[in-house]
């Protein structure tokens, strides 16, 4: 593999739908590797160390959903991409609550695949540019060259992907009210996040049980939410 080619990692029991996502990509200048199966996928996830991950739901062993959320409990952060035929409100909020960074329905069009991918990939690179030391807010202790959360600098705080992304935005802007059209065009920018308000709302009951008294999340009715 020629060096800095973005690794891709496509997970689909459908193999005329791994061949012809692969022969795409390959033609964007992407590296390919694939799987079948849940369990495939994970080896790879874990040897291979992939870029992105564009993953279906439908799996023969184990759902998507389960598999994404393994490896999000596990900290293994790797953008995901899930690309499956469930298109109700309730499965793309499931899939975006479980990690994942984005959300296709198929049958779709490559030319969106595509730049989804780069807008993922470039989301991430923008994440996690300059980000070294640590940030200490009250006996909450941020990492972010490693993505680690801790409280006392002590007790690990397992935190996926989207819930460590909001706390770093809202502490990034502590003591500011941040509106929840800001905080989605910053954590997923993308204009068809379903129901995207709810999602929010979510992640951030899921902070506050996580951090518990050790982090001050308030409501600011009708607009959103400010961290003091």
């Amino acid at each position: 593999m020629e060096e800095n080619k973005i690794l891709v990692l496509i997970i689909d029991d459908d193999e005329d739908i791994l061949k012809v996502i692969s022969a795409n990509l390959k033609l964007e200048g992407y590296d390919i590797i694939t799987a079948q199966t849940g369990v495939d996928a994970y080896d790879l996830i874990s040897g291979a160390e992939p870029d992105i991950i564009i993953l279906d739901l439908n799996l023969p062993d184990m759902d998507g959903i389960q598999l994404c959320n393994k490896i999000r409990k596990e900290n293994i952060d790797i953008p995901v991409i899930m690309l499956t035929a469930r298109d109700t409100v309730s499965d793309k909020v499931l899939g975006l609550e479980c990690g994942a960074d984005d959300y296709i329905v198929k049958p779709f069009n490559f030319l969106e695949l595509a730049a989804r991918i780069k807008s993922c990939l470039r989301r991430y690179s923008d994440s996690n540019i300059g980000k070294k030391g640590k940030i200490t807010l009250d006996r909450v202790t941020i990492y972010p060259e490693k993505r680690e959360v801790y409280i006392d600098d002590v007790v690990p705080v397992n935190l996926t992907r989207t819930e460590y992304n909001l706390l770093l935005f809202l502490i990034n802007n502590r003591n500011k009210v941040c509106s929840r059209k800001e905080i989605k065009n910053n954590l997923w920018k993308e204009k068809d996040i379903y129901n995207w308000s709810r999602t929010i709302d979510v992640h951030i009951n899921h902070l506050r049980k996580k951090l518990g008294d050790f982090i001050n999340i308030e409501t600011i009715s009708g607009i959103g939410y400010i961290l003091k």
